[in-house]
């Protein structure tokens, strides 16, 4: 693996898992409390 795909790899990461929590709250707010 390049320095540059680690680097690509990392930001990509990151922001799947800034993505995954919005989606969780999103999903919390109007499934769980809906119900």
């Amino acid at each position: 693996m390049t320095h540059t795909g680690a680097a690509g790899f990392g930001g990509g990461f990151a922001l799947l898992i800034v993505l995954f929590i919005l989606l969780v709250i999103i999903g919390a707010s109007f499934g769980g409390y809906a119900v």
